[in-house]
């Protein structure tokens, strides 16, 4: 208990801020993630020109369930 109460005033005399470091990071971290998921999203399309042309041979066709994860599984 007595931790905790220490804490608590380290915290309300100003003592206990949050680094400057670790706030960056996470932004940083963020703007990255969002970026890369952008580019991958975009990426995932179709070329212009190629929507209408049939999958490469190489390229396996995945199908989507309707309901994954739900149900008896399939062997």
């Amino acid at each position: 208990m007595h931790i905790l109460m220490q804490a608590a005033d380290s915290v309300a005399t100003g003592g206990g801020h949050f680094p400057f470091a670790f706030t960056l990071v996470y932004v940083v971290g963020f703007v990255a993630a969002v970026t890369i998921g952008s580019i991958a999203w975009y990426n995932s399309k179709r070329p212009a020109g190629w929507e209408s042309k049939e999958r490469p041979d190489f390229v396996p066709k995945v199908d989507k369930e309707e309901t994954p994860g739900l149900g008896d599984p399939k062997s």
